[in-house]
Formats: C-alpha cells, structure tokens, sequence
C-alpha cells in the first residue's frame, strides 16, 4: 500500500472500526471544505480557517447529515448508524451529545465511501451539503 491519496486501497472496510472511519472521513470532510473555499475565492488565512470551522464543527456536521439523509442508501444509512452509535469516550465540551454521536456516523459515511473509492458519491453528497451556502454566496 504506498498510494495513500488513492482510495480503494484494497482493505476490508468491515474489518475498520467505526472509529477508524470517522477518523479518516474527519480528514476528507475537512480537506473538501478547504478545497471547496479556496476554489470559491476565500483567500485569507483568517477566511479560510473560519470556513473550515464553520463545516467541521459537530453541531454542523450534524446538520449536514440531515441535508443528505434523505438521499443516503440503505447501506449508507447502515454504515452512519455504525458511526453514530460507536462508543466515545469524550465529548468535547462545545457540542452536545446528540451533534457529537451524529457527526461521528456523518464521518465514518465519509471515510467509508472515500476508502471504498467512491469519489462521485462523496462529491453529490457534498454539493448536497454546501447547496445553502452556495446560494447565499450569490446573493
């Protein structure tokens, strides 16, 4: 395994824990937003990282995944509801925990499509997920 910008790589994504899912759809969530405000125009490092916290945040991922629930699979439902309902150990103090355990299943969907190589499905969600900020940044 040496292409690690590469999905598909190969492994059995039953064999990834939840937790390890999320971790990784963490990164790819995170990376989408910064690459989606760069390419939108947002150039300063103050912008930029605002952005970013903005999406990332437990409340808004949670509010993500209700923006994308109703075009999810089954087994895309399946496999958020295996990240919603891992065990945590901590959460952080400035999300609740319902925002928290819903945010971890939305990343562990995103790890699990992105390992799995499924660039265009993580894309459409995506559009689905910024759709909103799209149109005020028209208007």
């Amino acid at each position: 395994m040496s292409e690690y910008l590469s999905p598909n790589l190969g492994i059995e994504l039953r064999k990834v824990s939840a937790l390890g899912l999320a971790h990784v759809g963490d990164a790819v969530f995170e990376l989408m937003v910064r690459t989606w405000l760069c390419c939108s125009g947002v150039s300063t490092a103050k912008a930029l990282h605002g952005g970013a916290v903005t999406f990332a945040s437990a409340k808004a991922q949670a509010s993500a995944f209700q923006k994308i629930k109703p075009h999810l699979t089954e087994q895309e439902l399946d496999v958020y509801k295996r990240g919603r309902n891992a065990q945590v150990n901590n959460v952080p103090r400035n999300a609740s925990h319902n925002d928290y355990h819903a945010a971890t299943g939305f990343e562990t969907l995103f790890g699990h499509l992105y390992l799995s190589g499924r660039i265009e499905r993580l894309d459409e969600l995506f559009e689905l997920v910024i759709a909103d900020s799209e149109k005020q940044d028209d208007e």
